[in-house]
């Protein structure tokens, strides 16, 4: 049920992904260099935006960007 087996294609065709039925070598080290790197760029978005962050309105309760954001870093509950 859905699988079918391989037929010939067509060589010249070229595929970003890859094209029919890849299955590089090295997908495991690629996987993780491209992890690592989404992991580095989340990291760097994530601290711009919390030295950002700035409330004009106090929060009525606690919400959880009061734990990273630097306008509230340094003060005591």
């Amino acid at each position: 049920m859905g699988a079918v087996s391989r037929y010939p294609y067509p060589k010249q065709v070229w595929s970003p992904a890859g094209g029919w039925w890849a299955q590089p070598k090295t997908w495991k080290s690629n996987t993780a260099i491209a992890a690592l790197g989404m992991i580095v760029t989340l990291g760097a978005v994530w601290s711009v935006s919390a030295e950002k962050e700035k409330r004009y309105q106090q929060p009525k309760r606690w919400i959880p960007s009061m734990l990273w954001a630097k306008q509230y870093r340094n003060q005591d509950n």
